[in-house]
């Protein structure tokens, strides 16, 4: 249930210099905790085996100058001046980008959109050109083919993101347990390092039940405290053992880097670009706090901290080459505060593992709403911190995966190979959607476009392309869990689409719903039956069957339709449509429930009660809309199944409040209308969206003549108040929800892909996951 709709952080906020600084300390335990641990493996990973640490110090030299352009040009040029500007309402992520190409263009591939949606106060767009003669959107428009190749990227960035939530926990804890080498012997170490690392991601994800709301207020100080230490450490190591490396910041030493080692230089880029893992959560993260708290944030601590951290670790050993220890972190840490930098590298480690681990519950639940995914249960953590949520079977899932990821590999340069791997994909993912934007979105010329993706685009696939090269030395994890996961997502997209489609092309006719009756055996029961189905016109053919198997139903009969739309959020004020389907006196009803891919959707038990009040308000606005306007809106049998199904109003959360003259926003409605709509009942204004855009609208006050219209006034309210006694009636003789169950089978001519894909791979998937009714439930752990 989103108790606070409205509680997540809006970019348009501007608020004061107070609240952004409050913001900008609370991102750090949320964004910055995977990035601040970065250097406890990047000179590690980066010496493991390619390339070695001489007296002359060019390894340590172009390494250091490889990190700092890598985090001066990937997190701060790309993502804090361009990549955050390309926010969804405030929200951000892939299927932020995803969802505002689908709004410019035609190329979302979910089915059940309507005209009535883009009438949502989320779904603003930038304002095109007069003229808009985009070449780039009339491509990605005409071609079906690339609108499933953009659907492909977008979920191989998902998948990415997911692997990341297997691979970061296990890599960040081992890194800070691997401390311990310091101060044990190695015999000891090797036997201690393992099970420890394995006891505090076992400890991690079973605490995840509780949500981190309950100790969300520790991640920030310890952060904050982590990126202290790791500058402090960073200047004294600098100021004793070398106060010039800030010369390796030059450009010069990353060519003489890889002039020096040639092609092992290049197979270290693999380790080089672990300092930039975790910089994808500052726009993932985005819609919890504002633009400006995140730049603040990471241009004023975190930016300097991590550079100080690397230059003070690249000081200690431009003068250490003979150390018997692997090149690490803890090397350049004094004897005497070693024990407690490793306390807290070990609490930081674990705040960076909840920052992803929480990303990948938000991103499947995404997943999940635009019909990507397998139904899983959610559960909210949370009733005032909106977007809080846990999925116990993915939990446990991750838990195993990390820990035999932690046992399978063993050393922290497999883990970094993988890692680096599932991260760079992320990126190059983001900078190709990114780059649509600009043109598709923000209507800025190609040109730009281009240089922004030949630009960072190159930078990326320099890394990614030494990554790839590891794919025996760890880079396959990712990739083999990236294909299985796209092989599931794609699948249920591809089938739930058909499903739809086999639906739309075989549902009844309003004129068999009206045509049931007695005559032919049917009897109406008391009570209220609610159908879900999937359609948002006409009469689904699963209550065809169950009228066939059962020659009874409701006397209120709610066809129920719960959507998603390409939006992160819907107000609770715009998400109930609703309408009647045949006339008044059939008490049959449409429901659209509308829900952005970020929101979360009701509890079971207040989804009845709030349904039959929007049925209330729905009913006593249109009657009155009826009597004020002395036009009938209600649906005869001569109305086609299309129209009857589409004359839907907005019903929003304010009561209906009965008076006698009223004002009504109306529009010259041709016969391509397809939806009605009004922000609040209490307002008692339509918003009639047209397919045509070119709409006149006029502004119309009516007022009720008591001489003129009385007789009118009591045949209206007598049967409005006939309507709503059966409503009542109906809701205390109970509530039945109808859910149909489908099977999915390849039709006869198919080839064996396809028919092991449904038949098979799907079926198994459909059977395995939640049912249709996970849809409607939601639980709390207050």
């Amino acid at each position: 249930m989103d108790l606070h709709p409205g509680k997540c952080w809006d970019n348009s906020k501007k608020g004061s210099w107070k609240t952004i600084m409050l913001l900008a300390y609370q991102s750090l335990g949320v964004v910055y905790g995977d990035l601040s641990i970065s250097p406890l493996y990047v000179f590690t990973s980066t010496f493991a085996e390619d390339i070695e640490h001489s007296e002359t110090n060019e390894e340590i030299f172009g390494t250091l100058s490889f990190v700092f352009w890598t985090l001066t040009l990937i997190p701060l040029f790309k993502y804090v001046f361009v990549v955050l500007r390309a926010d969804d309402n405030g929200e951000g992520g892939t299927f932020a980008l995803y969802s505002l190409i689908c709004r410019h263009a035609k190329v979302s591939l979910i089915p059940n959109r309507q005209h009535a949606d883009e009438a949502l106060s989320t779904y603003k767009m930038e304002e095109a050109p007069e003229k808009d003669t985009n070449k780039m959107k009339m491509l990605l428009e005409k071609y079906k083919a690339l609108h499933t190749a953009l659907l492909i990227v977008v979920l191989l960035g998902t998948c990415m993101v997911i692997g990341d939530g297997v691979l970061t926990p296990a890599i960040s804890v081992f890194s800070a347990v691997s401390g311990l080498e310091v101060s044990m012997s190695k015999t000891h170490h090797q036997y201690a390092v393992i099970p420890i690392t394995c006891f505090i991601l076992v400890c991690l994800f079973a605490l995840q039940h509780y949500g981190t709301h309950k100790v969300g207020f520790f991640f920030a100080p310890i952060v904050l405290t982590w990126l202290l230490c790791i500058s402090t450490l960073g200047i004294y190591n600098i100021l004793k053992w070398n106060p010039h490396i800030y010369t390796a910041l030059s450009p010069y030493y990353m060519f003489k880097f890889l002039k020096k080692t040639r092609i092992s230089g290049w197979l270290s880029l693999g380790g080089i670009l672990l300092c930039i893992t975790g910089s994808e959560a500052m726009f993932a993260d985005l819609g919890h706090f504002t633009y400006m708290a995140i730049q603040i944030a990471f241009t004023f601590l975190v930016y300097p901290a991590l550079i100080l951290a690397y230059m003070g670790q690249a000081a200690y050993l431009s003068c250490h080459h003979n150390s018997d220890l692997q090149i690490s972190y803890y090397v350049s840490v004094p004897e005497s505060v070693r024990w407690p930098v490793l306390i807290l590298a070990i609490l930081a480690s674990v705040v960076g593992s909840q920052a992803i681990i929480s990303g990948t519950f938000s991103i499947i639940n995404q997943s999940q709403s635009l019909g990507c995914f397998p139904r899983v249960k959610v559960v909210h953590t949370s009733d005032k911190i909106h977007g809080q949520i846990y999925i116990p079977e993915i939990n446990w899932i991750l838990m195993i995966l990390c820990i035999a990821v932690t046992i399978g590999f063993r050393d922290t340069k497999h883990m970094g190979n993988a890692s680096g791997l599932a991260v760079m994909t992320v990126m190059l993912v983001t900078t190709c959607l990114t780059s649509l934007v600009i043109v598709v979105c923000w209507h800025k010329p190609t040109i730009l476009a281009l240089c922004f993706l030949l630009f960072f685009g190159s930078v990326e696939l320099l890394y990614f392309s030494a990554s790839v090269t590891k794919f025996r030395e760890g880079a396959w994890l990712p990739i083999l869990l990236a294909l299985f996961l796209m092989i599931i997502m794609f699948l249920w997209h591809y089938a739930t689409i058909k499903k739809y489609e086999y639906d739309l092309h075989n549902k009844v006719s309003l004129e068999w719903l009206l045509a049931l009756g007695p005559s032919l055996g049917i009897a109406r029961v008391p009570g209220i039956g609610l159908v879900f189905t999937d359609l948002t016109t006409g009469i689904p053919a699963n209550f065809s069957r169950f009228v066939t198997n059962l020659p009874a139903y409701h006397r209120i009969l709610v066809f129920v339709c719960v959507k998603s739309v390409p939006v992160p959020h819907v107000t609770a004020a715009e998400r109930y449509l609703v309408g009647r389907v045949g006339p008044a006196a059939h008490r049959s009803y449409r429901c659209i429930v509308r829900y952005g891919y970020r929101d979360v959707h009701q509890d079971v038990d207040s989804f009845e009660t709030e349904l039959v009040q929007k049925l209330v308000d729905f009913i006593q606005y249109d009657w009155y809309r009826t009597r004020g306007s002395n036009m009938s809106i209600e649906d005869d049998g001569s109305h086609s199944n299309e129209s009857s199904s589409h004359r839907l109003t907005v019903i929003g959360t304010t009561s209906f409040c009965s008076q006698q003259g009223y004002e009504s926003q109306q529009s010259v409605q041709p016969a391509g209308s397809v939806s009605v709509g009004f922000p609040t009942v209490q307002s008692m204004t339509d918003v009639i969206e047209m397919e045509q855009m070119d709409v006149t609208q006029r502004r119309v006050r009516f007022a009720i003549d008591d001489d003129h219209e009385s007789d009118t006034r009591s045949e209206v309210g007598v049967q409005m108040q006939e309507e709503l006694e059966d409503l009542y009636a109906a809701q205390e003789a109970g509530i039945a929800f109808i859910l149909g169950h489908s099977y999915v089978r390849a039709k006869q001519g198919s080839s064996l892909l396809r028919k092991l894909a449904l038949n098979y791979g799907y079926n198994f998937l459909r059977r395995n996951c939640r049912g249709t009714d996970v849809a409607l439930k939601s639980y709390y752990k207050l």
